[in-house]
């Protein structure tokens, strides 16, 4: 065993109703504020799921599971990857590479990318932050884990990200794979330097696709500029911290907004989301950065936060076992401490349940049988397994 460490599969935490003064404390700060009044906010609402707490890591940041197993990858800031199996134990991966860990970098995203080949072990994406010339920058390599001796192989690094800069923030390097197994997009923070979100020439605040080789796509909006441009398939993000398709096979991302304004998205080619140009959230310091209305030639956000919640991770959900929700984004809210449902019905997102955690939720996934499963931040952050009441 290492850090991480199985605890409490048998106790099970059932989220109790907010009191009216909590629910009117909080509802305000899930609607969206503009120049021209505020959106119907979203009150904290009663769960309908129970939470059982099933084991516990180190800085936890991210997590796969591995379909038709009863295994799980899960990321730990620090630079340890961990195997975890339901009813068994936890290890700790080897072959992981050295990673750059310190301030918001570190090891980060893992997902799957394809069904095992004949040696049995699966194949993976997984992206951290490294050292190199000019600072420090995220990387995405393709691997393999055998769940047997716990092992990563065929390690090949895909991408880098373009230039690396000093500084550990905003660092994104969040992964999905399209439907048809065929590219990766990878969400790019701009490493808290405002201008690196609209420069055309490298890849910071960006979302780029790549196949899974590494190479370019011939199709990609801007393939024909070549370099590193060629890989944008969309600029002017800030700090995008989860990415997915949803059953349509329409790309959403989520970010951070700088105070405030926290930003979900339609993922749509060569579209400029105008970031630091525009956004609806300002300055740390207070000044004021021009809304998206004011510059209607950038993509404006489908919903945004203001007060922020600070979102973390993102996972579709088909809405089966759960009454009234239909096809769902699921995301976490760090300072918002909050697990959200977002309702998706043709082809529009609108917020619906926002649920009160206790805790900052970094990551959230479904599982193939359609439970949730979610990971709190911090030093102890804790794997939790949500299932429909009833």
């Amino acid at each position: 065993m290492s850090l991480a460490r199985l605890s409490g599969l048998s106790f099970a935490m059932v989220l109790a109703a907010c009191s009216p003064a909590a629910t009117s404390a909080t509802s305000a700060a899930s609607g969206n504020i503009d120049a021209t009044g505020e959106h119907p906010a979203v009150a904290m609402a009663t769960a309908p799921f129970a939470v059982t707490e099933i084991a516990t890591f180190a800085q936890p940041w991210a997590m796969t599971f591995l379909p038709g197993t009863p295994y799980a990858l899960i990321s730990e800031r620090g630079g340890q990857l961990m195997l975890w199996e339901e009813g068994g134990e936890v290890k700790p991966v080897t072959g992981v590479p050295a990673v750059a860990a310190g301030g918001q970098g570190g090891l980060g995203d893992i997902i799957t990318i394809g069904a095992p080949g004949n040696d049995g072990k699966q194949p993976v994406a997984l992206s951290w932050a490294e050292a190199g010339d000019g600072g420090f920058g995220a990387v995405v390599a393709t691997a393999k884990i055998d769940t047997g001796s716990a092992a990563l192989s065929d390690l090949k690094v895909i991408w880098r990200a373009s230039p690396f800069v000093s500084g550990r923030g905003h660092f994104g390097h969040r992964l999905a794979l399209t439907p048809d197994g065929q590219h990766l997009f990878i969400a790019t923070g701009e490493r808290q330097k405002f201008d690196p979100s609209q420069d055309m020439t490298g890849n910071l605040g960006k979302v780029v696709r790549i196949k899974l080789d590494g190479s370019i796509p011939a199709d990609n909006p801007f393939a024909d500029k070549g370099g590193v441009t060629a890989q944008i398939w969309s600029s002017g993000h800030r700090n995008p911290l989860g990415i997915v398709f949803d059953d349509k096979g329409t790309l959403w991302t989520h970010e951070m907004g700088p105070a405030h304004g926290d930003e979900l998205n339609k993922v749509e080619r060569a579209a400029n989301y105008g970031y630091p140009i525009v956004s609806n959230g300002n300055h740390y310091d207070g000044r004021d950065i021009p809304d998206h209305p004011t510059r209607p030639e950038f993509r404006a956000p489908d919903l945004w936060w203001n007060p922020a919640i600070s979102p973390a991770g993102l996972t579709f959900h088909s809405g089966a076992g759960y009454k009234g929700w239909g096809p769902s984004l699921l995301m976490g809210g760090l300072s918002g401490r909050a697990l959200i449902r977002i309702a998706l019905k043709d082809g529009k997102a609108s917020k619906a349940e926002r649920w009160d955690m206790g805790a900052r939720i970094r990551e959230v996934e479904t599982r193939d049988d359609g439970s949730i499963w979610v990971l709190t931040d911090g030093p102890q952050g804790k794997l939790l397994k949500l299932t429909p009441k009833g």
